[in-house]
């Protein structure tokens, strides 16, 4: 397994305009990872950008682990559906432009009761089928982030990827959120067994009411702080051995998410993530 920075790990600097994909790639060559993971919600001028992302991936010799689509497939409106199908299908040629063959996805969440679970899950079945249509034909697997209402918990991913039923749809295994859905991270990644295209790499620990700082409320009630990956509640030891006796030998993407300073959260997760799987 190879060792990846997703960019969303420093999307501080970038909401803050001080930081482009550029800047981060320099960044990513100084932390010493393999690859990095790129999202599309971080474009400004495609046209501009991607000779300037193409040049410092190659300055810099890093691989691009994955492309990251920002969909989101429960919408009410046809049209806007189509539109997240296209988001989608423009990652996958971004991620064939880039060499790499995975692109993340969403599932997509309840907006409010106009739309119900059942509804919303038959869009994100349809929407899913649909790109992963486009997806095998130009050689992509896309992996479905467990995130959200429909697909987080291993179980609903499970059930998201054999309704689709395509080779082009596999599990994005993110080792934290299963923690926000109130599942065991080390139990989902023994139901995923074989499903696994891809894996972020984040770290949540439980915390107290009135904690403040980076914390996010769980589906289940409890608050939970972003913590360095290592640091957290995530067994990453037990996760790792399991993917890859599973067969995953793909991609590690760290995420950082806690409170520390980007930079060096980024570094420290990275860190120790190289440690972890040293002793694998």
């Amino acid at each position: 397994m190879k060792i990846a920075l997703s960019m969303w790990s420093v999307h501080k600097y970038w909401y803050e305009q001080k930081w482009d994909t550029v800047d981060f790639l320099e960044f990513a060559s100084e932390v010493g990872v393999q690859g990095v993971e790129l999202l599309s919600c971080f474009w400004k001028d495609k046209e501009r950008d991607i000779p300037l992302i193409d040049e410092a991936l190659q300055i810099y010799g890093l691989k691009v682990a994955c492309f990251s689509a920002c969909n989101n497939f429960v919408v009410a409106n046809e049209n806007e559906r189509k539109a997240q199908v296209k988001e989608v299908t423009d990652a996958v040629d971004a991620a064939v432009h880039f060499g790499a063959k995975v692109v993340r996805v969403f599932s997509g969440d309840l907006p409010n009761d106009s739309i119900t679970y059942e509804q919303g899950l038959a869009y994100v079945v349809d929407g899913l089928s649909e790109a992963a249509e486009y997806a095998q034909r130009n050689g992509v697997t896309l992996c479905l982030e467990n995130h959200g209402l429909f697909a987080g918990r291993s179980g609903q991913v499970m059930d998201i990827i054999r309704k689709v039923n395509s080779d082009a749809l596999r599990s994005t295994f993110d080792t934290g959120n299963f923690l926000l859905v109130g599942q065991s991270p080390s139990e989902a990644a023994d139901e995923l067994e074989g499903y696994v295209g891809h894996v972020h790499v984040k770290d949540f620990l439980p915390v107290p009411e009135g904690t403040t700082g980076a914390t996010i409320r769980a589906l289940t009630g409890e608050l939970y702080l972003g913590k360095i990956a290592g640091e957290g509640a995530v067994d990453l030891k037990y996760v790792f051995g399991a993917l890859r006796n599973g067969g995953y030998d793909g991609w590690l993407s760290v995420e950082f998410e806690g409170d520390e300073e980007p930079q060096r959260g980024s570094i420290d997760a990275v860190g120790n993530v190289t440690r972890i799987v040293a002793t694998l």
